[in-house]
């Protein structure tokens, strides 16, 4: 099975755990035995456990690339979006990544899937059998429509000619109110999931139609040039060959603060206490203090280097608007290395508290018009400053002036105590250079 996961999008209704780095996918709040998963490591350990062999792509922004290799490893493919331009640029891209990068053959299929759908093992099990229907049947997109489970508005529609599992699509329905939604599903209608699947050379037909291309690298170096315009605008819109699969399995879109608290096991992740009055009240909390409720109902309490949210839980569902207003540096974020969370920040000074993953290191690089100081927390490494290379143990300190080059390898897990000072401290400032080993 070939598949690509679109994963686009900040995030930002799962606000404060989410931000313009870190979106929803990669947020570990998915209860497993050995502790916790984000929908991305989920919906990829789903995917190999049901096709070991799956060629699996992800269609991304270069923000989130970071994350994927911290959570997912080096082997997933990832073609990187360097401008964000809606799904049928993103799409193209990754199929001209597909043909030229991973040597996928023009007639093999490809399925599109979100990259964050709360689903079981059923739903990958019929994203093959999708792949299988667009290879095999005489139609050029063959769609998932998922059973409503009730008339939402979140949802475009697909109503089909037959009852079939299998049928002809006879029209698209855009999202509707809820009245108008119950006339849909009446008439059979069903959920647009935004899945579907297509033989390779179909689509990049489509694309070379629509821009002016070579292959890959051509599309890669043209990309902030091109139309933001959708998958179902640019191509579902003008197919006349569209098949539907109806698939009835357990499907969530976990978007809204609503839809988590139902998929929660239990009411709480991270430190929360609860009095005998608090009712339906849900905590995930990523700071290491207590987060207290008392006499609380219906609410849902989410506390992050970023904010704190308390909110009604139905309320949370229109939280965008207010995100949009806040304008921070942001606070906490992955790397391919591991992690970094800010503590403190002052007018001349930032303290970050970074952890690096066994085996990884952070870029050789220097600062123009900042000092640093590290102290080990924990763990073992080395440091590389100015070329002299040091065994560093918890408690060592490291001092670096503006314009030292210096690096820090990782032996086992270490964290570290970052202390940036300067009267000009920005992501900007700095510069990499080649180690030489």
């Amino acid at each position: 099975m070939n598949l690509v996961l679109l994963s686009g999008g900040s995030g930002k209704r799962l606000w404060p755990l989410s931000n313009d780095i870190r979106s929803k996918q990669f947020i570990p709040f998915l209860k497993t035995e050995n502790g916790y998963e984000s929908m991305v490591q989920r919906v990829y350990r789903q995917i190999k456990k049901v096709d070991p062999d799956a060629v699996v792509t992800i269609a991304t922004s270069k923000t989130q690339v970071s994350s994927i290799h911290n959570q997912l490893g080096e082997d997933v493919g990832i073609s990187i979006e360097p401008y964000r331009r809606d799904t049928f640029p993103a799409i193209a891209l990754a199929a001209a990544y597909l043909k030229d990068v991973q040597g996928i053959g023009e007639q093999e299929a490809v399925v599109v899937c979100p990259v964050d759908p709360y689903v079981n093992d059923d739903y990958f099990a019929a994203l093959k059998e999708l792949g299988n229907l667009a290879a095999t049947e005489d139609a050029n997109l063959v769609l998932m429509g998922i059973e409503p489970t009730y008339p939402s508005e979140k949802y475009g529609y697909i109503i089909p000619e037959t009852k079939e599992k299998v049928s002809d699509v006879s029209v698209f329905k855009e999202k509707p109110t809820t009245d108008v939604a119950k006339e849909y599903i009446a008439q059979g209608a069903l959920w647009n999931g935004g899945v579907f699947a297509f033989r390779l050379g179909h689509v990049l037909k489509r694309a070379h139609e629509l821009i002016d291309f070579t292959d890959y690298a051509d599309l890669f170096d043209k990309y902030e040039t091109l139309e933001k315009i959708s998958f179902d605008y640019a191509v579902v819109e003008h197919e006349e060959r569209i098949k539907v699969m109806r698939f009835a399995g357990e499907w969530n879109d976990l978007g809204t603060w609503n839809a988590l608290t139902e998929i929660m096991e239990g009411n709480s992740i991270g430190k929360a206490i609860f009095d005998e009055m608090a009712e339906d009240t849900y905590v995930i909390n990523e700071m290491n203090v207590p987060v207290l409720c008392m006499g609380t109902n219906h609410i849902v309490v989410s506390a992050s280097a970023e904010g704190i949210l308390v909110s009604d839980i139905d309320s949370a569902d229109s939280i965008k608007p207010y995100v949009d207003q806040i304008d921070q540096q942001i606070m906490y974020a992955e790397k391919s290395w591991g992690s970094y969370r800010v503590i403190d920040l002052e007018e001349e000074s930032v303290t970050i508290k970074v952890t690096l993953n066994p085996g990884h290191r952070m870029n050789y690089h220097s600062h123009e018009h900042r000092d640093e100081v590290w102290t080990i927390l924990s763990g073992k490494g080395r440091t590389i400053v100015d070329g002299m290379e040091q065994i560093v143990h918890a408690g060592d300190v490291i001092a670096m002036s503006a314009g030292c080059r210096h690096t820090i390898i990782a032996e086992t897990e270490l964290q570290v105590m970052e202390v940036q000072l300067g009267r000009q401290i920005n992501v900007h400032d700095k510069k990499i250079y080649e180690l030489e080993r």
